[in-house]
């Protein structure tokens, strides 16, 4: 089981409001005002308070120097720092346009899981994974991060302690989107410890947070596996479809999908192409689950529903917990339902293999239901996940419980099948 630590922060950047009654046509701005302020300190001051604040830091931060020179460029456009300011005075400015910012403070909740990339020590019969988490921290604000462990040969699951430290990335711009809304390049360096990094919201279009990442090792056509996963961005009164790009887990890019079908959430990408095609399970309609296709996997235009609400248990909406998972039998999908009360629970699916527009079997009954512990948290009556893994023929299923913490499920997956009708 896996709750919040408020004690877990990174470094993020910082902007102060805007004065709402400056005047008219005034060109100085509040990063100027702060700026000048610095400016106006003394040498012995500058390097009093720098010291003050590197010192403070350095007990929850590593690479402080670096992150808050590397603010002070975010800041301070090359042209307007005219080489006049001393490197003490930018990291200065540079700290003073940053934030600790504390990101799973809240909760942390609906996980996905994948084998992890690096399997070395790992006895036979043994797994090591990799857990995708939403951690939310102030102001309901989602972060994506992450959490190695052990599912061991009898089957029992340990997660390795997270780290105490988080890091924060450098940011770039790669081609793509629009001029107003480019995709990005997160880079967190060589880090050992992947529960160290933080992929927090870092532009306007993603400012309210990133949400249930649904993780998948893709492998495409020249049979190269990049892991690719869905999340949610939300920034303010809309959301969208992005997609996540690692190759190694240290470097991530971040894209935004387009056409009608990417304003929404909950979109879970198969593992490889369908007849040459990208597909993807959704719930366009917020009710029933959709089969997507498309040529491009940044753009969506073409689908329809093939699942529908069927069962009491999920009347209200029927949609996908995670991507789909390649069996002999055909395509497993986990699924959640909404009830009464709005009550979620977990039930799966299996979808032809050839033909996943075709249901073949599906869970009269839920597999995971809120329990006495679950009614209770950030939201009630809520069991949910964001994928399971498949090691032997066992189905590993971490899930979040009320919005507020993750534990972990293992179900046989010929018993599992057996339940269906």
């Amino acid at each position: 089981m896996r709750r919040a630590s408020p004690g877990r922060t990174v470094l993020r950047p910082f902007i102060p409001a805007e004065n709402p009654f400056a005047a008219e046509g005034a060109t100085a701005s509040r990063e100027g005002d702060v700026i000048a302020r610095i400016q106006s300190l003394p040498v012995a001051e500058v390097k009093r308070e720098l010291a003050r604040i590197e010192r403070r830091l350095a007990h929850r931060h590593d690479n402080v120097a670096a992150v808050l020179d590397r603010r002070f460029h975010e800041v301070v456009p090359p042209d307007e720092d005219g080489g006049t300011l001393d490197p003490v005075r930018r990291r200065l400015i540079g700290a003073y346009f940053s934030e600790e910012y504390s990101f799973e403070a809240a909760a942390l909740f609906n996980p996905s899981i994948v084998a992890h990339p690096e399997q070395k020590g790992v006895e036979p019969g043994e797994l090591r994974f990799l857990m995708s988490l939403r951690a939310v921290g102030e102001g309901h604000v989602s972060s994506i991060i992450f959490q190695s462990g052990i599912i061991a040969k009898g089957g029992a699951i340990t997660l390795d302690p997270p780290s105490e430290r988080a890091v924060s990335p450098q940011i770039e711009l790669v081609p793509g989107g629009t001029p107003d809304d480019p995709g990005l390049r997160l880079s967190f360096g060589d880090t050992d410890d992947l529960s160290a990094i933080v992929i927090f919201p870092f532009t306007w279009h993603r400012r309210h947070g990133l949400e249930d990442l649904r993780l998948t090792p893709f492998t495409d056509d020249d049979c190269q596996t990049v892991h690719l996963g869905t999340y949610t961005a939300v920034g303010g009164e809309t959301i969208r479809q992005e997609v996540l790009r690692t190759t190694d887990f240290r470097t991530f890019e971040l894209q935004a999908l387009g056409g009608k079908y990417a304003p929404t959430k909950g979109m879970a990408l198969f593992p490889r192409r369908l007849d040459g095609y990208y597909a993807m399970l959704g719930r366009q309609d917020h009710e029933n689950i959709w089969l997507l296709r498309s040529s491009d996997l940044y753009h969506w235009e073409s689908g329809a529903a093939i699942i529908r609400p069927r069962w009491p248990w999920e009347f209200i909406q029927i949609g996908n917990c995670g991507a789909p998972l390649e069996i002999d039998e055909g395509w497993l999908v986990l699924t959640h339902g909404v009830g009464a009360v709005r009550n979620y629970c977990i039930g799966a699916c299996l979808l032809d293999r050839d033909d996943p527009s075709k249901l073949l079997a599906r869970t009269r009954s839920p597999i995971l239901t809120p329990s006495s512990r679950a009614r209770n948290g950030y939201v009630p009556n809520v069991v949910y996940s964001c994928g399971g893994l498949v090691h032997g023929r066992t189905l590993i299923l971490p899930y979040g419980i009320a919005d507020t913490l993750t534990t972990f499920a293992s179900l046989s997956i010929d018993e599992l099948l057996a339940t269906m009708a």
